[in-house]
């Protein structure tokens, strides 16, 4: 009835919360691992592009990035195509038309800003899932570069 709490559903989380903490250090270094496994590659593999946030100070499973010269809704796009998920912009600006308010805050352009790629690696990502997009992400930054309006 109304006002009653739920308990079963209390003590799950509360399980859920345990099993979760037994688990989160090995997943921040894992993530972490994959994520500058990724920042490296790309870095190495095409030129003129920024890591956007700050160096060390970032969540362990999170990469964005901007690549001048191509727009973040044609990478999008086009990793859709190769079967690699990833979002456009900050996830504070998930949904939105503008560019993220965080990213613009940081002192990245609006042009940069809205043309970034959030790569998100979660509990079943591998090193082979960067390997793959670091085997066809290259091509397809290089294939918009050469299509922009934006150099």
């Amino acid at each position: 009835r109304a006002g009653t709490y739920n308990a079963p559903a209390i003590t799950a989380f509360g399980y859920a919360c345990v099993l979760a903490q037994k688990e989160l250090a090995s997943y921040a270094a894992k993530t972490r691992n994959l994520r500058e496994m990724l920042r490296d590659g790309l870095l190495d593999a095409i030129p003129n592009i920024r890591i956007n946030g700050h160096p060390q100070k970032v969540l362990p499973n999170t990469l964005d990035v901007s690549f001048p010269g191509a727009e973040g809704e044609a990478i999008l796009l086009h990793l859709d195509l190769l079967g690699i998920s990833v979002s456009t912009g900050s996830a504070c600006a998930s949904g939105s038309l503008e560019p993220s308010h965080v990213l613009v805050a940081t002192g990245l352009g609006p042009e940069l800003a809205h043309g970034s790629i959030r790569f998100s690696f979660g509990k079943y990502s591998s090193d082979s899932d960067v390997e793959y997009i670091l085997q066809h992400f290259p091509q397809v930054i290089e294939r918009l570069r050469k299509m922009s309006t934006l150099r």
